[in-house]
């Protein structure tokens, strides 16, 4: 009986144990990313719910950060879902259903940008999504337009230092069989330009593949996000 009653008290430990070693992997995980942009110091966090993964010094997580943006800007924070946290540092791959990302233009981190040079920042950012969709019904939209591109579907803010973008694109979903209709799977996300003390922040969130996508909690993060960033930043 003691020999049987062994294994199970230690498989029970070890899952306490690695339950432990991943709370304590959030919260550290969790921390504000303090940041220097040239002789600026900035503040990063992500919303409740989410930690920076960078941390992990993975190469795989930051090969994914990466391809997010364009290979002239750096990665200042990666975060991901505190599930997907969970289980990367389980061993397992993150699911990728909603996730954020902080870069900064690299040729800029030592020059202070002026409102001027902002708005051409801006111009040439979201010049590629074309005009904004003239209508609420988002997946109505979407489904007008080819697999793979990525639309403008509402301005979220412009101010003359904050331009908030949300956009969409849809893939082909999965087939059961061969004959059946194909679906299509949605995915939406958010670009939000900042200029703060001559720095341009760029922050994005992402979310999808669903099959009727969540609008309301995309733009909801997004707004709440950047003003968290705002308050953490003002001085």
């Amino acid at each position: 009986m003691r020999a049987e009653a062994r294994p199970r008290a230690d498989a029970g430990v070890r899952r306490w144990a690695g339950a432990l070693l991943a709370a304590v992997a959030i919260s550290a995980y969790a921390a504000p990313v303090h940041v220097l942009l040239g002789t600026e110091r900035f503040v990063l966090d992500s919303p409740p719910g989410f930690s920076n993964s960078l941390h992990l010094s993975s190469p795989r997580l930051q090969e994914f950060a990466e391809s997010l943006t364009s290979a002239s800007n750096r990665v200042l924070l990666f975060a991901i879902t505190d599930a997907d946290l969970r289980g990367f540092t389980s061993g397992d791959w993150p699911d990728y259903k909603r996730y954020m990302i902080v870069v900064t233009p690299a040729r800029l981190e030592r020059e202070r940008v002026d409102r001027a040079r902002f708005a051409n920042l801006v111009g040439d950012s979201l010049r590629e999504l074309g005009p904004i969709a003239a209508t609420n019904d988002y997946v109505a939209h979407l489904d007008t337009q080819p697999h793979g591109k990525v639309s403008a579907l509402a301005e979220l803010r412009r101010e003359p230092d904050l331009v908030s973008m949300l956009q969409g694109t849809r893939l082909p979903g999965p087939r059961a069989r061969f004959w059946e209709e194909e679906k299509s799977l949605y995915f939406l996300s958010t670009t939000t330009l900042l200029l703060l003390r001559g720095k341009v922040l760029q922050l994005a969130v992402f979310s999808g593949p669903e099959a009727r996508p969540d609008s309301d909690w995309i733009r909801g993060i997004t707004q709440r996000w950047v003003e968290e960033l705002l308050r953490a930043n003002s001085r």
